[in-house]
This record gives C-alpha cells, sequence and structure tokens, in this order.
C-alpha cells in the first residue's frame, strides 16, 4: 500500500514538473480583453465591480499609472515592459500576482563559458522608478570545477531596471494617446 502511494506521489509530481513555462504573450490587447468584458457585463463579477481593496481606496490616478485591480496583482506596464526587456532569456517562473519573473540560466553565443540568469520583482501597482528591482546572477565554467558563481558588474542591475523603466513609461504614453 504504501509503495503504491509513493509512486502516485511520484507520478504526480512528474506531472506538475511537466507543465512547460513556455507561454504566448503575443494576444492583442484587444482580443484578450474582449471575452472578459463581454463576461463581465454580462454576469459581473465576483467582487463587484469595484473589487477588493484591502488598504486605502481607488483613485483616478490609480488607473493612469497602469494601477491594475482584479487582473494582475502588480503595474501592467511594469510587468509587460519586464517581460519584453528579458525576452531573449527563457522563462523558468513568472507569477503576476507576486510580481516575480525568474530566468533560467542563459548562456550567450558570444561568451559560451559564462551564463546568467536574472530575476525581477515587481513591486508596486503603481508606476514608479522604484517599483521594479531586478537581481542578476552569473556564472563562469571552469575546466575541471565546472560552473562556478563569478562577481556580477552592479551596474548591470540597475541598467536592466532603466530598461524596464523606459520601456514601462513608453507603453504608459502610447496607451494614453491611444484613449
Amino acid at each position: 500500500m504504501r509503495k503504491s502511494s509513493v509512486t502516485i506521489l511520484a507520478l504526480a509530481v512528474a506531472g506538475l514538473a511537466a507543465c512547460s513555462s513556455d507561454v504566448s504573450w503575443e494576444v492583442p490587447e484587444e482580443v484578450a480583453n474582449e471575452g472578459t468584458d463581454r463576461i463581465r457585463a454580462q454576469h459581473g463579477t465576483v467582487h463587484g465591480n469595484e473589487g477588493i481593496l484591502a488598504f486605502g481606496t481607488r483613485s483616478d490616478s490609480d488607473e493612469t499609472n497602469g494601477a491594475v485591480y482584479g487582473g494582475i496583482g502588480v503595474n501592467a506596464y511594469l510587468w509587460r515592459a519586464s517581460l519584453e526587456t528579458i525576452d531573449f532569456m527563457p522563462l523558468a517562473q513568472a507569477d503576476p500576482f507576486g510580481g516575480v519573473i525568474i530566468t533560467d540560466w542563459y548562456s550567450p553565443p558570444e561568451t559560451p563559458g559564462e551564463r546568467f540568469k536574472i530575476n525581477v520583482y515587481i513591486l508596486d501597482t503603481v508606476l514608479r522608478a522604484d517599483g521594479v528591482k531586478v537581481a542578476v546572477f552569473r556564472q563562469t565554467n571552469g575546466t575541471d570545477a565546472g560552473w562556478a558563481d563569478a562577481a556580477v558588474d552592479t551596474n548591470t542591475a540597475t541598467a536592466i531596471e532603466d530598461n524596464i523603466l523606459t520601456r514601462a513609461r513608453e507603453l504608459r504614453i502610447a496607451a494614453i494617446n491611444t484613449q
């Protein structure tokens, strides 16, 4: 009996591990929202039209800064800009409710003896300069020792954060201009 329970547990874990993180983010926004808006208009939402506010109140400035309630749990512009900025790296995990994006190791073709991993943390629902934090990890491949941790230039994470913020501002400006 115990052996079959262990076998079932192992198969369940293997099944979950086999789930792919290959997510296509190329759905046009108007198509993605079309079905959701139609369903909300017909049936409403579980939490009402205003959603759930844990603290404080919602203001008009929240919506113009990309704050999203009831959708993803972080700033939509920062989330999309983060994914676009690190799209050359394979994703290991992406949690839009917690605001965490973790990449898998990536070796640039120019330098096959080193590899990088990036973690992006979106910290706010408002588009702010301190709303995103990036951690960069680097390893080098020694001849006999295998992969070993190596130092990363402190400006690398800051440069990626700046690229994300710049792209988020561009997305926000484009959204405002289309309204």
